[in-house]
C-alpha cells in the first residue's frame, strides 16, 4: 500500500506543477484574474494533498487500515475538489456549463477534511 500511496502522491505533485505552470503561462492570457486565482486554489490544494500522501506513505506508525482510508479519501477528495475547481475556473473557455457540477467541490473538501480527521483519530486512539 505504501508504494501505491507514494506513487499517487508523486503523480499528484507532478500534475500540480504542470497545471500550475499551465495556469501561470497559458491560462493567464485567457482567464480573468479571479478565474486564475480560483484555478491556483485547485493547484495549491492538490499539492498540499500530494505532500500529505507522501507523508502517509512514508510514515511507519500508521496502521495499514488507516493508510488505506486516508488514501481513498484524499484521492477522491482531490479529484472532486481540485478537479471541479479546474473545470469551474475554465468554464468560460467551453460551451459546457461546469457550474452544474459545482456541488462536488464541497463534497471533495469534506473528504479531504475527513482524511486529516482520520489521521488525527488514529493518533488519538493509538496506544503509546
Amino acid at each position: 500500500m505504501d508504494k501505491k500511496i507514494i506513487s499517487t502522491g508523486a503523480i499528484f505533485g507532478m500534475l500540480a506543477i504542470i497545471l500550475g505552470a499551465f495556469g501561470a503561462h497559458a491560462l493567464k492570457k485567457v482567464l480573468s484574474l479571479e478565474e486564475l486565482a480560483t484555478f491556483e486554489t485547485g493547484v495549491k490544494y492538490q499539492m498540499y494533498h500530494a505532500l500529505f500522501l507522501l507523508f502517509i506513505g512514508l510514515a511507519s506508525g500508521i496502521s495499514e487500515k488507516t493508510k488505506k482510508t486516508i488514501y481513498y479519501l484524499v484521492v477522491v477528495g482531490v479529484l472532486f475538489f481540485s478537479g471541479s475547481i479546474y473545470l469551474l475556473a475554465t468554464n468560460s473557455l467551453t460551451t459546457f456549463d461546469f457550474k452544474t457540477i459545482g456541488f462536488v467541490t464541497p463534497i471533495g473538501g469534506l473528504l479531504l477534511i475527513l482524511a486529516w480527521g482520520a489521521l488525527l483519530l488514529h493518533y488519538f486512539n493509538k496506544k503509546s
